[in-house]
């Protein structure tokens, strides 16, 4: 397989004109370190979830959850836990969705993806310019151009599926807005989101004014138990039917350029309500968070330049409605009825970089980068300290009462990155690269704030990770290979022991090889795609909570050796093209003893494009043509196998007008 891959780089020859066909592509006329890819033009895929549209991106795979939900993994596991979503930087035209501190395992479905001009992903730790929690990548959604065409787009498809996109641009503005609302093949799940994203730019200044909102409404679907439970009729079912979703959040950016210097000021808000469904008590959570910043960046001729600063104020309220009428006796004890947490976190956090651009001998450039950030956390309890009940009185159990909250206190961490990267022309379109880099992410508030009983205090470190890059490109954007290697080493990560205590000492190792390629296989056929591999290993043995044990050298769970995706994508005459897709998510561990695994599934998409004239385009798309069974995740936990089903055949269809340029 790779050396028929690397075949492709011999003889690369510009494949057709196909009608706007998402291809992938390093980032051109932009000064940027690490491996990256980018979706052009994502709003032509024909899709249901984000994680359709990221499967064709190297790296990376967004396990799918009910309704909008997902979880993400770029050159790593899925991580799961309070501290997962620390790991990637979600952007929105340059600026992280959420303040850092405080982020959502489910945020990505806040972003104006579906509006989207470009998709860009880095894969591995951000470089000294972003920072943050890009600590395994970045996913960076771009908005489209205030002179783009204006557009309406109907869809309608399986499972009462029905969406609305609608672009408006006009003299200094524009406006996009996305409606979408779906059922589901299982019982009593299903969603409905709105997403709205508006530009200001006056004439003559050079300023822009980015406005973006979503609302969410999700009734969800929990876990189906029980080995293979994905494959028969299990499927269908919902065991948790009074399960749901709510998610507001806006975000105000004004973008301004002064001389060589681009300024950002922002606003942001964000509130999740939802039922922890898949927990003992399935407690209700409301978390939120209300931030400001500025950013400045800078080029003095080869040395870019930065500063943040932020503000936020975050809020944590779980509450469980009723006693637990299930359960072992010991757990109906130690979790009671009533507020659980009741919290507001103040955070500070500030953030300079320097990266120095350098050009070589010949056909070489050299950067080199350094960033130093902190955060001061002020932490405000809002209940009885300690493992009580609501009202301050102990539980009846040894131990007292599951949930500890800690006396208002304060913190402060350090945290910051390194980098160095060589890149170096190699002639007939040939790019090398070299780099080394050092990131960090700082302990959040979650993790510092929900404690169990036994532990008052918190004492974590920041997490660390370390590795090396090299990749080689062959060919131009529509007729390429790229090839890329990395490996990494993490230290310091946060995890919860046999005794319920979250403590730093976890380390793991991940190493893997990526590729990603488009070539012509005829005057009107081509053929595009990605392959990538990982190995994902403890470095490290522990006990964890539940009896499960860590060992040095075992799989981490939930990470497949191998995803891809294909497609072979023909120009038919009459102005249109078929295509023909293969996503693929190879075996995965469940457990981190490694004793359970889920064998893998490969899905065939079919997709028709036909253009009626006039600016009038009709797509359609079959997802999952034979109708395998799959699972979009899986897991062991609570001594079960635990599935979310993926759905069958499903088919959707899409009638879109272009009006102006785009017509």
């Amino acid at each position: 397989m790779i050396g028929a891959l690397i075949a492709l780089a011999l003889a690369l020859e510009a494949p057709p004109e196909l009608p706007a066909l998402s291809v992938f592509a390093e980032e051109s006329g932009e000064q940027t370190t690490g491996a990256r890819s980018r979706l052009l033009d994502p709003q032509r895929i024909l899709g249901t979830h984000p994680s359709e549209w990221l499967a064709r991106l190297p790296g990376v795979w967004l396990s799918r959850g009910s309704g909008q939900e997902s979880l993400l993994a770029i050159r790593s596991p899925i991580l799961t836990g309070l501290g997962a979503c620390g790991a990637f930087l979600i952007l929105e035209e340059g600026i992280p969705i959420r303040p850092v501190g405080f982020c959502n395992a489910n945020q990505i479905a806040e972003t104006s993806l579906e509006l989207a001009r470009t998709i860009a992903l880095q894969r591995g730790p951000g470089g000294v310019v972003q920072g943050g929690h890009a600590l395994h990548g970045v996913l960076e959604v771009r908005v489209p151009a205030l002179d783009g065409p204006s557009s309406l787009a109907f869809e309608a498809g399986s499972f009462a599926r029905r969406s609305l996109r609608a672009s408006l641009p006009a003299e200094a503005m524009r406006l996009d807005l996305f409606a979408v609302g779906s059922e589901s093949f299982r019982a009593e799940e299903g969603f409905a989101q709105q997403k709205l994203l508006a530009q200001f730019a006056p004439r003559g200044a050079p300023m822009r004014l980015i406005i973006a909102a979503s609302r969410l409404r999700q009734q969800t679907a929990g876990f189906v138990a029980g080995e293979r439970a994905y494959r028969d009729a299990r499927r269908f079912l919902n065991p948790n039917p009074e399960a749901f979703r709510d998610a507001d959040a806006w975000r105000i950016a004004l973008h301004r350029l002064s001389g060589a210097w681009r300024q950002v000021f922002y606003l942001r808000r964000d509130e999740h309500r939802f039922l922890q469904h898949f927990i003992l008590g399935q407690p209700r959570e409301t978390v939120g968070s209300e931030s400001a910043g500025l950013r400045l960046e800078g080029d003095e001729g080869r040395l870019r330049l930065g500063l943040e600063l932020e503000a936020a104020r975050g809020q944590v309220l779980e509450r469980q409605e009723h006693p637990l009428a299930s359960g072992p006796p010991l757990q109906r004890l130690i979790r009671p009825p009533g507020r659980h947490y009741d919290f507001g976190v103040d955070a500070l956090y500030g953030a300079v970089f320097g990266r120095l651009d350098l050009e070589g001998a010949g056909a070489t450039a050299l950067a080199l980068g350094l960033r130093l950030e902190a955060i001061a956390y002020d932490y405000d309890n809002r209940m009885a300290a300690g493992n009580l009940r609501e009202d301050g009185t102990p539980c009846p159990a040894p131990g007292g009462c599951l949930f500890q909250r800690p006396e208002d206190r304060r913190d402060r961490f350090l945290g910051g990155g390194v980098e160095a990267e060589l890149k170096r022309s190699l002639g007939a379109g040939g790019k090398l690269r070299l780099r080394l880099v050092g990131n960090s992410r700082m302990p959040l508030a979650n993790e510092l704030y929900r404690l169990q009983r036994g532990q008052s205090v918190a004492v974590l470190s920041t997490e660390k990770i370390a590795g090396a890059e090299a990749g080689v490109r062959f060919g131009e954007e529509r007729a390429f290979l790229a090839v890329e290697g990395f490996a990494y080493r993490k230290w310091d990560l946060v995890l919860r022991d046999a005794e319920g205590f979250l403590r730093t000492g976890g380390r793991t190792t991940h190493v893997g090889l990526e590729f990603e390629f488009e070539r012509a296989l005829g005057p009107k056929l081509s053929l595009l795609g990605q392959l990538s591999f990982g190995r994902h290993r403890y470095g490290f043995d522990s006990e964890l909570a539940g009896g499960e044990r860590i060992q040095r050298g075992r799989r981490i769970d939930s990470a497949p050796v191998a995803t891809g995706f294909l497609m072979l994508a023909r120009e038919i005459e009459g102005h249109g093209r078929i295509a023909l897709s293969l996503r693929h998510v190879g075996p995965y561990p469940l457990d981190a003893e490694n004793r359970h695994r889920y064998p893998g599934h490969r899905l065939l998409d079919l997709e028709l494009e036909r253009e009626l004239g006039r600016g009038w385009r009709l797509s359609g798309r079959i997802a999952n043509l034979l109708d395998r069974r799959y699972a979009e995740r899986a897991d062991f936990a609570f001594g079960e196998f635990r599935h979310i089903p993926g759905a069958g055949r499903e088919f959707l269809l899409r009638l879109e007008r272009r009006f102006g340029n785009g017509g």
